[in-house]
């Protein structure tokens, strides 16, 4: 408590307020480019591919030398505006969310929801991080045996408020990233994306917004998974419900190519893969945060 804080009703001193200051550190750098909507992907404090090509992203924003470095110019920009940690409370209903996930498609489509399978996922997606992150802030907690009522330390994450709707998509298959433009070509979000393992399977050039839906139904199709064995034995199409462990997560843009689409996943963690059978994948916060920002029709830009 900071010397002089006024007290609150009670005599309880109150909380001295936080004072905007430069990001400290990795992590604090990626809840203030989380913030802004340049996604450095889960928030592990690390520095790793996805947050180097947020801070480029950043940088040209603030037109500094575009290197991917948290260097002291571009720690100066990035300001922190809030505590960079924040406690959320396990609910009851977060606890009765929780149900294992089929292994098999069949298995899969006989459920009434797709939802979390894991406290520690439930936590790690709502506060945008990796799973091993939480597990760091929260030492003393056993992930297998939480009760109600338990307080996680979390980052202090939220996506920017949607000011304006996007007037186009650039989706850039080197960099694996998928960014929004305003009408004036103002970068409004960046993404990391996962896109398709073969190059066959990538589409490039002009394609357009048709529809969106948050918690889509995933219609699995075996023509669309030649290697699945299981999918061979079926034959037929299912209907898999929705939920965030859905095969294309919280969320779906579909685009004028058909089965091609931009979507949520099961695993934030893999997202800047090539492994995808066609579709670019984001982690399911990004996906839902993008829904809010594109309307049918849109161009969708697709660069090698």
């Amino acid at each position: 408590m900071a010397p002089g804080a006024p007290a609150a009703p009670g005599g309880i001193p109150a909380e001295a307020p936080f004072v905007p200051r430069p990001a400290h550190n990795v992590f604090e750098a990626q809840l203030v480019l989380a913030r802004q909507g340049l996604s450095p992907g889960s928030i592990d404090g690390v520095l790793g591919s996805q947050t180097r090509s947020a801070l480029r992203a950043f940088q040209e924003q603030e037109h500094l030398s575009p290197t991917g470095e948290l260097d002291g110019a571009t720690r100066a920009r990035l300001v922190l505006t809030v505590p960079p940690l924040t406690d959320y409370t396990i609910t009851t209903n977060d606890l009765e969310r929780l149900e294992p996930v089929s292994p098999t498609w069949l298995g899969k489509s006989e459920q009434d929801r797709l939802d979390y399978e894991t406290i520690l996922e439930l936590i790690a997606e709502k506060a945008e991080s990796h799973p091993r992150l939480i597990q760091r802030l929260n030492p003393e907690i056993h992930w297998t045996n939480v009760l109600a009522g338990t307080r996680v330390q979390v980052p202090n994450v939220a996506p920017p408020p949607i000011r304006e709707k996007a007037a186009l998509l650039r989706i850039d298959l080197s960099s694996k990233t998928l960014e929004a433009f305003d009408a004036n070509t103002n970068l409004l979000a960046h993404f990391p994306c996962s896109i398709a393992r073969f190059v066959e399977k990538r589409p490039v050039g002009e394609l357009h917004v048709v529809a969106v839906a948050s918690n889509p139904v995933y219609i699995f199709d075996p023509e669309n998974f030649p290697e699945s064995e299981e999918g061979r034995r079926l034959g037929r199409k299912l209907a898999l419900p929705p939920g965030p462990n859905n095969p294309v997560g919280t969320a779906w843009i579909s685009l004028d190519r058909p089965g091609y689409g931009i979507h949520g996943t099961p695993k934030p963690e893999d997202v800047g893969r090539t492994e995808s059978h066609g579709c670019f994948r984001l982690a399911n916060w990004n996906a839902n945060w993008l829904l809010q920002l594109v309307n049918v029709g849109i161009p969708v830009y697709v660069e090698p």
